[in-house]
């Protein structure tokens, strides 16, 4: 009975988790729910490690709780994992969802070994990664705060005939005359909001820049900047958001985890295919879409790339180098097929995903 493995499939909610337990080969499970909270947690770990009589492996799918549920449950008896949610198995003809039936899924896809674990980060990574996500957040607010003010310019009939928001733009809007003091309110209330969005980005900037220079990232983060288009808050958002690209066993791997592939319906002697699938981390995915459009540009290497690569081992730049060339060829191919410009920066992104992946295994020179 100590080599009996047990099965855990647990669907976890803010408050509640629901439990389904399957001892080896039983086809009933126990079922039970636990309070979501740490002391409940570790009496439910206690449970299962005396009611198992062997190992115990446990899964829930990743959601908004995060890892911190992995963490406390993982002993030397129980491992668990993150399940990715959108690659369980569903029946076609399932039409009833409990919380219970869901966990009993789990538990028993679990025992068939067809589940796609996600790779939990640590503590660390996963802190780091919030604060990109944090500086990606403070981005989207500061376009939406311009927006709204430059909608409000717009409704007024107010156009500026230049760059929208440099300083001669700000010194334009301080210039104007407003006939109702509601206006003048409302205008400096935007402008405060802007500002305000500007200085947590400067600093969330500042801080992302110390963690770029610190280990673990300093020696992966020099490697990235080899590449056009891709500085450091660039660099430092690729990894923390992918945080291990040793996980990736090739460049497809890669590609398909990005949702850069082409989505394929083929069936017999039809063969389909249709745009990108659009899975997995959508943040990496448009970073990697907004580099793609440098490489429309002759192959060079400039004063600021020059800096970026001093010091940098050869290896990496001879790749970075490669990148510049093909990349550019290819994105040169497609434009003079007349494909439409974001198909190509999205194929472009879809092959410097590759070279990305081929650099970041490149041992240190």
């Amino acid at each position: 009975m100590k080599h009996v493995t047990t099965y855990v499939g647990i669907d976890a909610h803010k408050k509640d988790l629901f439990i389904a337990m399957l001892i080896g080969h039983e086809a009933t499970p126990v079922t039970w729910t636990v309070p979501n909270e740490p002391n409940a947690v570790r009496r439910f770990v206690r449970r299962l490690e005396r009611d198992a009589p062997g190992p115990v492996r446990a899964c829930y799918e990743a959601g908004p709780c995060g890892y911190v549920l992995q963490r406390q449950i993982t002993t030397p008896r129980v491992s668990c994992h993150v399940i990715a949610p959108a690659l369980v198995p569903r029946k076609p003809g399932e039409r009833i969802k409990t919380n219970r039936r869901d966990a009993r899924k789990l538990a028993e896809l679990l025992r068939a070994n067809v589940l796609t674990e996600v790779r939990p980060p640590t503590p660390e990574e996963e802190a780091v990664r919030d604060l990109c996500r944090a500086r990606d957040d403070a981005r989207e607010d500061l376009q939406r705060c311009r927006h709204r003010l430059g909608k409000f310019l717009l409704r007024r009939g107010l156009h500026y005939n230049g760059r929208n928001w440099t300083r001669a733009h700000r010194q334009w809007i301080d210039s104007l005359a407003w006939t109702h003091a509601a206006e003048r309110v409302l205008l400096e209330d935007y402008q405060l909001a802007i500002d305000h969005v500007e200085a947590r980005l400067i600093e969330l900037d500042r801080r992302l820049v110390e963690i770029a220079e610190a280990a673990p990232y300093r020696e992966p983060v020099g490697w990235l900047r080899c590449f056009r288009g891709i500085d450091t808050l660039t660099a430092m958002l690729v990894l923390a958001e992918l945080h291990d690209f040793r996980r990736f066993k090739s460049p497809r791997a890669l590609m398909a985890y990005l949702g850069l592939v082409p989505g394929e319906d083929s069936t017999g002697e039809k063969h389909r295919r249709g745009r990108i699938t659009r899975t997995g981390n959508a943040l990496v995915r448009r970073l990697l879409i907004e580099t793609a459009w440098h490489y429309q540009h002759r192959p060079s290497v400039g004063a600021a790339l020059m800096r970026r690569r001093k010091g940098q081992p050869g290896r990496v730049i001879a790749i970075a180098d490669k990148a510049q060339q093909r990349l550019c060829r290819r994105f040169r191919r497609l434009a003079e097929q007349h494909k439409p410009a974001p198909k190509i920066a999205v194929a472009v992104a879809r092959e410097l995903a590759g070279f990305l992946w081929a650099a970041l295994q490149a041992p240190a020179a």
